[in-house]
């Protein structure tokens, strides 16, 4: 069985050799941004999970751009993380975004002067989560760009008591692979997988976290996410 690394560097490498990637480049140690994101992005919106829902969390990365533009232009409340969780989460209403200027809303570079940060106390209950993907399994498994902030951010919504989402990720048709991909209890598995090409549903078998497993979390990461020792003060720290 190759490693998640092994399987990560496949697949940078595949959508850099077939010039399937988009700006930024190089597509390595990144969530790669890739051709056809749009259509990907309209794929998800067909969904009656997106149609329902009335805040949606979606990761900050190129290629879900078009999807965050598109949530706020439906007049969705979207929710976004900082980048590698710094300073928590990032709270934008349509109402608070001038007609025409969606998509510099939704951009991380602008996102702050329309939204705002949140602490957890506030963070409302999320109804459909989107994240980034370097490479998926068809039943579900996923692999990120190797830090586990996907992961760590749906967990800290469950322990928020938020009742379980429906996951979606959109990719590039080419990073649906075949590997056996290693998985760890702590993992995040996806519901649907939206590609350029069309959306379908995983029926993933695997279950996702109930919660953080703080025997995972280290000193350094306590002090590198603040929001993970807030997170653990509000829970767990005696009174």
């Amino acid at each position: 069985m190759k490693t998640k690394d092994e399987i990560r560097q496949k697949v940078w490498k595949q959508l850099t050799d077939e010039k399937n990637g988009r700006f930024p480049f190089p597509l390595i140690n990144r969530i790669p941004n890739f051709k056809g994101a749009e259509k990907a992005a309209a794929h998800i919106t067909t969904l009656p999970e997106y149609k329902a829902a009335k805040v949606i969390k979606v990761n900050p990365d190129s290629p879900q751009l078009h999807l965050r533009k598109q949530i706020l232009l439906d007049g969705k409340t979207l929710l976004v993380p900082t980048p590698r969780l710094k300073a928590g989460f990032i709270i934008v209403k349509p109402e608070w975004v001038p007609a025409g200027e969606e998509r510099r809303a939704a951009s991380l570079s602008h996102i702050k002067s329309y939204g705002k940060e949140i602490p957890l106390t506030e963070i409302p209950q999320i109804d459909l989560m989107v994240v980034g993907s370097v490479a998926i399994h068809q039943d579900g498994r996923r692999i990120g760009k190797g830090e586990g902030y996907a992961d760590r951010e749906y967990a800290i919504l469950m322990e928020l008591g938020n009742p379980p989402v429906t996951i979606v990720t959109s990719i590039h048709s080419t990073q649906l692979v075949h590997d056996e991909i290693p998985r760890d209890t702590y993992d995040l598995t996806v519901d649907w997988i939206a590609t350029e090409e069309g959306i379908v549903k995983t029926n993933t078998p695997y279950e996702k976290p109930t919660g953080i497993e703080w025997k995972h979390v280290s000193k350094e990461e306590m002090e590198e996410m603040p929001v993970l020792q807030q997170l653990w003060d509000l829970k767990y720290k005696q009174t």
